[in-house]
């Protein structure tokens, strides 16, 4: 009976205990559904206002108006060399280096959001000599007395996302993930264009230094020609004065187009990361390259094909998703904690039996009074969703107009070749025609001068129209994704 009665004594206690703290939880639970409901910190009236643009209402065309680019669609078009130089470029770039890390930087967050979605264990061992105070809140014999203090614990956190604040978190981190992976994209794309773009500037310049060199040596041949007839009376020195001029003016545009053949192969090696010299000796012709297919009409399909756009849209969802976690910091938050180690004062015993401890329990937190820091917040992600929305509402304007300039370029460039392949050969067969006259004594040198010049003047007309169509097909490229292939949606 005694036993008995020792045995209640010890129980009871313990049962008390245990029903006082499941009522605590439920008070505390209930207390936080009440606050919540009572709204003391609430996100009523925060909202985004920005819409995202209709891109058919803008002018783009069904998604299968245009055949996509592919990734290495230098190789079809280019030169091997200049599908070389983009190789070692894209391999090399110090700008693309850099996208690659902020990309790095960028799957590093998302790791860390996903990680806080799981349970979290933490080990610990503590162990310290302490002199406890004579006037504190240990009785003797510790009072006044040094001991060894040990821990060795295990520590477990989870926090239940009832709310959907860290998976917010997460949607977010991986939107910005793929916006940075996409701006990579978007890096490599443009560095390839402006690799092939400075070839076409490079061919230009050697074939516009091919027909100087040309027109040089008809001049100087006509130099000689007109000397000649002045030592037979048949001109006059104004004559050989002309001619001499005519010589020295074509002399100084062959060195202009050096010059510029000269930076064109500079840019070509910067963007390669070559030394300066490396391609000294690269002479390409503008018939290295070969066109693109022109589509019909702005493809709607463009959204998904260009790089920035895809990083503006990835970049919307990442601030949707981030409107999403702040408003989830207005709800409680709901953390299971554990704990189970050993305990005890002086070293020798820590292993001994009773010196074992443990613990669980949840705990909850909520806002209630915050002098608006969290409606601050949530008004400021609002904003950066509007921001977000109207970057990507820019990014598809731009864009739609881009490839519609693009494509009108690209068709009325061909009809200024083939102007321009006519009047050539207008202007030579007038050319023709003026120097027979001249060498019959049926026309003057002046007149042989004025028809060399205008042919002169065809010949570079021909050869920048030849490399501007080139240019708009590398900006056409370019424009309508240079062969981004995008991403899945987020899940």
């Amino acid at each position: 009976m005694l036993r008995c009665d020792r045995f209640q004594s010890l129980k009871t206690p313990r049962v008390a205990a245990a029903a006082r703290t499941v009522s605590t939880f439920v008070l505390a639970f209930a207390a936080t559904v009440v606050l919540t409901l009572a709204g003391c910190a609430n996100p009523a009236g925060i909202v985004s206002t920005a819409t995202p643009v209709d891109a058919e209402a803008l002018g783009a065309a069904g998604p299968d108006a245009a055949t996509p680019i592919a990734p290495d669609w230098w190789v079809g078009h280019a030169a091997p060399q200049l599908a070389s130089l983009i190789d070692r470029a894209v391999a090399g770039s110090p700008s693309l280096r850099l996208a690659e890390a902020r990309l790095a930087r960028a799957s590093a967050v998302a790791a860390g959001a996903r990680a806080s979605e799981g349970p979290r264990l933490d080990g610990a061992v503590d162990l310290s000599r302490q002199r406890f105070s004579e006037n504190g809140i240990y009785p003797p014999p510790l009072a006044g007395s040094i001991r060894e203090l040990g821990t060795a614990q295990l520590n477990g956190s989870w926090e239940i996302d009832a709310f959907g604040r860290n998976r917010a978190v997460l949607v977010a981190a991986i939107g910005s993930e793929r916006a940075a992976r996409a701006d990579a994209a978007a890096a490599r794309v443009l560095l390839a264009v402006n690799v092939a773009r400075g070839w076409v500037q490079l061919s230009r310049s050697v074939e516009q230094k091919a027909v100087l060199e040309r027109s040089l040596a008809q001049r100087e041949q006509q130099f000689d020609l007109i000397r000649q007839r002045v030592g037979a009376g048949l001109d006059t020195n104004a004559e050989l004065r002309q001619s001499e001029t005519a010589v020295r003016e074509v002399r100084t545009q062959v060195t202009v187009a050096e010059e510029q053949t000269a930076l064109a192969r500079h840019a070509i090696a910067a963007l390669a990361a070559l030394p300066p010299d490396a391609l000294d000796s690269m002479a390409p012709r503008i018939s290295s390259l070969r066109p693109v297919a022109v589509p019909p009409q702005v493809p709607a399909s463009l959204l998904a094909r260009r790089a920035d756009i895809a990083a503006a849209r990835w970049r919307v969802e990442a601030a949707t998703s981030d409107v999403a976690a702040a408003r989830a910091q207005f709800y409680p938050s709901i953390n299971l904690t554990a704990f189970v180690g050993l305990n005890a004062i002086g070293f020798d015993r820590l292993l001994r039996g009773g010196s074992e401890q443990w613990g669980a329990g949840p705990a909850i937190r909520l806002p209630i009074l915050d002098a608006g820091r969290l409606r601050a917040n949530l008004r400021g992600r609002s904003a950066d969703l509007d921001a977000a929305v109207q970057n990507y509402n820019s990014s598809v304007v731009d864009a739609i107009h881009d490839v519609a300039d693009q494509i009108a370029s690209t068709r009325l460039v061909d009809r200024q070749q083939r102007e321009q392949a006519d009047a050539l050969a207008s202007a030579e067969a007038a050319y023709d025609v003026a120097t027979q006259r001249y060498r019959a004594g049926l026309a003057t040198y002046l007149t042989v001068l004025n028809a060399e010049t205008i042919v002169l003047a065809q010949r570079r007309n021909d050869v920048d129209v030849r490399a501007r169509r080139l240019d708009v097909q590398m900006l056409l490229v370019r424009a309508l994704g240079g062969g981004y292939a995008g991403e899945p949606s987020a899940t």
